[in-house]
């Protein structure tokens, strides 16, 4: 991209006017965005209509319309974040650092290609865009950002003053939040340094579950009625102190971070779903933790295709159900009570209308015996991380489900059902991975500090300090998107979008952190003892589950075309 001859020896650490020139980038880069919108939808319109084939023909295309609309909209959110930060008085060098080396590298990255993965890179003219529609990011501001605000300087400088904070800082840089989720995030810090960070790696070389006394604890915590309304037993809190739950408890564990996900899905199923019945009998177990749910969804030969699935609920004699099929990737399925199992109660279909949503009980297994409920198998898949809960595949024949748990009453309303959980699924997979990659930059910190090279500190080294510093610049801007998709969320409005947006970007952030944070241990890093190793493992799931990385784009493409 052409520069304005500034010197970048010369250039101060800190850019001047900052935040007008920040401001000023959004509007050229709200233009790119739609031309790139109208030159896509171009390519993948049938007779005045979007069509699905021709987006599958152009799946690159368009999966980079997703990529290039989440930047957009990740930089927008930055954006607000500073402004409100300088507001309060609480925009402080760290924080003009991480906002400056945001803008520069995404402003580059827009223009010169974006990493969908390490080895897929997006370019504009893969969108079908010209030099001259390029043209709309010469602006004095743009060039100014991209040559000048993500230099080797400024990047080194961060990375004194996240020394200077020490490793007791929750966070590098403010968050942004009110003070009441700040008092929420240093309970669920202390409570993941004191009871999860020094057993976590443990867990994992073990490959144990998580010990039940830290699900009771996180019970009486909250944590699993956390956004269950009051009036059904919970505390009734926001998708934002969700987040922040999610994310400190992650930073511990991913595994200790996702306990509460399946309560989540599962009294958002029953919220939006369940008859008043329904919601007086289960809400308040599942707040309490009296009862621990799974989500059963997936089948062997599905995957994300969730229309085809083929587990079939035939009505008996009694008018309950009998369900026979096989499920997979059904994470915590031992130990729990209930099951959201998805299954088809219309054999005469083969899509998403047929399928319907239980709530189907079952006795927690033991190591002896983990399936013990009659009409019900299960084995375990054996798995490189997210380890905690263990993952299993089940298979049923004739397994009895009361016709009282169909969900709503109703049947052919499953998948619908299942649609309106994807937006806080997604919000909370986002936050999680915030977390796992937090994790990767506290471990790659601590061992760049400690470890000593030719005579220094490894982090002493700018390629080093490089890394460290990006780590902590992608994480904000993975957290400002996910926090904003939350708080849209809170304020009854649609934020699929968004949500999806949060959930690709952060599932991307947290492997970066964590193959980074595992670069900077060299040869240690690929030992077991390690714990970078295993955030390395636990942190790739995270671009499968809860929507792949490409269906996830998918999504985001489809709505962005609309």
């Amino acid at each position: 991209m052409p520069h304005d001859g500034q010197d970048i020896a010369m250039t101060p650490t800190l850019m001047p006017d900052l935040l007008n020139q920040t401001k000023a980038a959004l509007a050229p880069l709200d233009g790119l965005l739609e031309t790139a919108r109208a030159k896509v939808a171009a390519q993948v319109t049938a007779e005045g209509r979007i069509s699905g084939a021709l987006i599958e023909e152009n799946q690159t295309a368009a999966h980079g319309l997703s990529w290039l609309a989440t930047y957009v909209y990740a930089l927008r959110q930055m954006q607000r974040w500073a402004e409100a930060l300088q507001c309060e008085g609480k925009f402080g060098e760290m924080e003009q650092l991480i906002h400056q080396i945001a803008f520069g590298e995404y402003l580059w990255q827009i223009y010169g290609g974006i990493p969908m993965n390490q080895g897929e890179i997006i370019r504009l003219q893969d969108l079908g865009l010209s030099q001259d529609d390029m043209r709309v990011m010469m602006t004095p501001e743009i060039m100014s950002l991209s040559q000048s605000a993500n230099t080797q300087a400024a990047r080194s400088r961060l990375v004194e003053l996240m020394e200077e904070q020490g490793a007791a800082a929750t966070m590098f840089g403010a968050s942004g939040l009110d003070e009441e989720l700040e008092m929420i995030r240093d309970q669920f810090r202390r409570y993941a340094q004191e009871k999860v960070e020094p057993f976590a790696h443990e867990w994992h070389l073990k490959d144990e579950l998580i010990p039940i006394e830290i699900i009771d604890e996180l019970a009486e915590m909250g944590v699993f009625g956390l956004t269950i309304p009051e009036e059904h037993g919970g505390f009734g809190l926001s998708k934002a102190s969700m987040c922040v739950v999610s994310e400190e408890l992650s930073r511990g564990y991913i595994g200790v971070g996702s306990l509460g996900t399946r309560s989540e899905i599962a009294a958002e199923l029953i919220i939006a779903g369940g008859t008043d019945d329904q919601k007086a009998q289960w809400l308040p177990k599942l707040a309490s933790a009296e009862i621990l749910p799974t989500a059963v969804f997936t089948e062997p030969n599905t995957g994300s295709d969730l229309g085809s699935l083929r587990t079939r609920a035939v009505k008996d004699e009694n008018g309950d159900y009998k369900i026979t099929g096989n499920k997979t990737w059904i994470t915590h399925a031992a130990r729990t009570h209930v099951m959201t199992l998805l299954a088809r109660t219309n054999p005469d279909t083969d899509n998403h209308k047929g399928l319907s949503m239980f709530l189907a009980e079952k006795t927690p297994g033991t190591d002896d015996d983990p399936f013990p409920t009659p009409g019900m198998t299960g084995g375990e898949i054996e798995v490189l991380g997210y380890r905690g809960m263990k993952e299993y595949e089940l298979g049923f024949d004739g397994f009895h489900v009361k016709s009282e748990n169909l969900l709503g009453g109703e049947e052919g309303k499953g998948f619908k059902q299942l649609m309106q959980t994807f937006e806080s699924a997604r919000i909370q997979t986002a936050a999680r991975a915030i977390g796992v990659a937090q994790s990767a930059l506290d471990i790659g910190m601590q061992y760049a500090q400690d470890r000593k090279q030719f005579g220094k500190s490894l982090i002493n080294f700018p390629r080093v300090s490089g890394k460290l510093a990006m780590m902590a610049v992608e994480i904000m801007i993975a957290r400002q998107l996910t926090y904003f998709s939350a708080w849209e969320k809170d304020h009854d409005r649609r934020c699929d979008l968004e949500a999806g947006m949060a959930k690709l970007l952060g599932a991307r952030v947290a492997w970066a952190a964590a193959d980074n944070g595992l670069q900077i241990h060299g040869g240690n890093g690929f030992a077991m003892e390690y714990k970078i190793s295993r955030v390395l493992c636990d942190a790739r799931i995270l671009n499968i589950f809860e929507g792949a990385a490409e269906i996830q784009a998918q999504v985001i493409a489809r709505r962005l075309l609309g």
